[in-house]
Formats: structure tokens, C-alpha cells, sequence
């Protein structure tokens, strides 16, 4: 087993981490199989495969930074070849871990490579479900050229706090992963804190894509921060869970009347409903939908 191959078995985890005395925090995400399971049964182009990579890793960096427990969906959409890319993921507070899914929906055959050249136009939707509370959405413009870019402006936007965020994507290894370092301002001297912030930055902006690959994330951090006091914390576990069922299938099929089921079981003999997500096949025939089918009647 080589050094590559040792590391992926300590992957799909987000670390946490705080600087002692600089009022700055950060995280590293890095993942293998939840990339390469979010890939398995599509067949994108090498481009949508990368930002859709990107965008995972983008996603469990937000919802670390959000520190609630209930669902997140981050998407783009635009007016380029690619209609909307989307990551959903759920946040449990039981196991400390995240579920993540996602999809992109192509207008059309693309070799593009890049944000800007996929989505064009466009924007970043972000809709948060906290299992307590209320729902919020914040739609930021995608006026940069990298998604790295255009998250970190929405921190800026939205929550007035500098972050800054790295991306790195090997598709051909399935490998997914990246770093965010945010200011965490306290009402102290700020200039001192900002300049904290950026040299932080500058360490952090070392980082090369081999390293984030398959160093492990003490030997990251020590690579990257070894003059100062780092506090690591639990890692919170990251794996791929699609909320497809037969039970929100029938609920979709609820929404047909009666003789529209009948219809097509009389044409097909079933109901088949296939996940655009993982591409899960749920059949129904006319037994499984006899109960449903006389209920509707009455």
C-alpha cells in the first residue's frame, strides 16, 4: 500500500481548528469515497466533475462554520452549459457527522473547464433548514472566477467576517479537499487581528494539492503552522447518504389521481421512479399500489 493509498483510509473527515493566541480559526476537509460516490452512475465531463468536487468540499466547509444541526443546500445556476449543480447535505449532532449528495444538471455536451465557462452568468443559492429555527436563504452573485472566490465573498457579504478559502480537486484520483481560515473578531485591536489574519493567510496559501492528498491532517497542520499553538479538535465524520426511499416515491405518486396510476400500470404494469441523485430504480407494480389505488377511489 502505497503513501496515496494509506491516506484515503483516513479521509472523509473535517478537522477544526483553533489558533491559541491569533483569533483565528480554520478547517481542513478531505475526501475520497463521498466524491467518488456522488460521480458513480453519471457521466460528466472532466469540468463538471472537478467544480462538482469543488463544490462538496465548499459545502462541508460552510456548514462547519454554521454550527447547527438540520439540512443545507448550496447550488449554482446560470446561464451557461451547465443549468444548476447543486450539494445537499445533513448536519447531525448525534454521530458528529455530515451526509452529503449532489448532482448538476447539464443544458447541453460541454468541455469546459471553470466557473465561469460552466455556470456563466450566474448565482450562488445557499438555503439552510436548521432543525430548530428559522429557514434562511442568501443568494450571492458568482462575480468571481473560482467558486474559492466567490464563497469567500460571501462571508464578506453576508457575515461581514474575512475568510478566505482554498479548493483542490483530483478527479482522476477522486480526491476532493480543502482549507478555510476565517477571522474570529472579539472587539480588540482589529488592525492587529487582521494583520494576524493575513499572515495566517499566507501560510496557509503554501499549501500544495500533493500535500492536502496525503499528508494527514496533524502533519498538515504541523507542515503549515508549526511556529504556532494550534488546538485540533474531534473531526467530524463526512459520508455519503442519499435521502432517496420508497416512501417519498409514493408520496410523489400520491400526487397522481386515481386513474392516472391505473392508466399507466394498464400500459406499463408498474410505476417506475428513478433518483436523479444516486440513480436508484424503485418499481411499483399494481400489488404494492392496490391499497393506495382503492383509497384513492373512495
Amino acid at each position: 500500500m502505497n503513501q496515496l493509498d494509506t491516506q484515503i483510509t483516513s479521509f472523509e473527515k473535517l478537522h477544526r481548528y483553533l489558533f491559541d493566541d491569533k483569533h483565528v480559526r480554520g478547517e481542513l476537509v478531505q475526501l475520497h469515497a463521498c466524491y467518488q460516490q456522488i460521480l458513480a452512475n453519471h457521466d460528466y465531463p472532466q469540468g463538471v466533475s472537478i467544480l462538482l468536487g469543488e463544490l462538496l468540499v465548499a459545502t462541508s466547509l460552510l456548514t462547519a462554520t454554521l454550527k447547527f444541526e438540520g439540512e443545507i443546500s448550496v447550488q449554482l445556476q446560470g446561464d451557461g452549459p451547465v443549468g444548476y449543480m447543486v450539494i445537499n447535505g445533513t448536519m447531525l449532532s448525534r454521530d458528529n457527522s455530515q451526509q452529503m449528495r449532489g448532482i448538476a444538471k447539464l443544458k447541453q455536451a460541454t468541455e469546459a473547464q471553470g466557473l465561469k465557462a460552466l455556470i456563466g452568468k450566474g448565482t450562488m443559492v445557499i438555503t439552510i433548514r436548521p432543525k430548530v429555527g428559522e429557514a434562511y436563504q442568501g443568494i450571492v452573485a458568482l462575480d468571481h472566477d473560482t467558486l474559492a472566490e466567490c464563497l469567500s465573498h460571501y462571508f464578506e457579504v453576508s457575515e461581514q467576517i474575512p475568510t478566505k478559502i482554498w479548493l483542490f480537486v483530483d478527479r482522476e484520483k477522486s480526491l476532493a479537499a480543502g482549507s478555510l481560515i476565517q477571522l474570529l473578531p472579539d472587539g480588540g485591536d482589529k488592525q492587529a487581528q487582521l494583520n494576524d489574519f493575513e499572515y495566517l493567510c499566507q501560510l496557509t496559501n503554501t499549501i500544495k494539492a500533493d500535500e492536502i492528498f496525503t499528508l494527514s491532517a496533524d502533519e498538515l497542520l504541523y507542515r503549515l503552522y508549526h511556529q504556532e499553538k494550534v488546538k485540533l479538535y474531534e473531526p467530524q465524520l463526512i459520508r455519503y447518504q442519499c435521502s432517496c426511499s420508497e416512501e417519498k416515491c409514493l408520496n410523489a405518486i400520491a400526487q397522481l389521481n386515481s386513474d392516472e396510476i391505473k392508466t399507466i400500470l394498464a400500459e406499463q404494469g408498474h410505476i417506475t421512479m428513478t433518483c436523479d441523485y444516486c440513480q436508484s430504480n424503485y418499481v411499483f407494480d399494481e400489488k404494492k399500489l392496490a391499497d393506495f389505488i382503492d383509497h384513492t377511489d373512495h
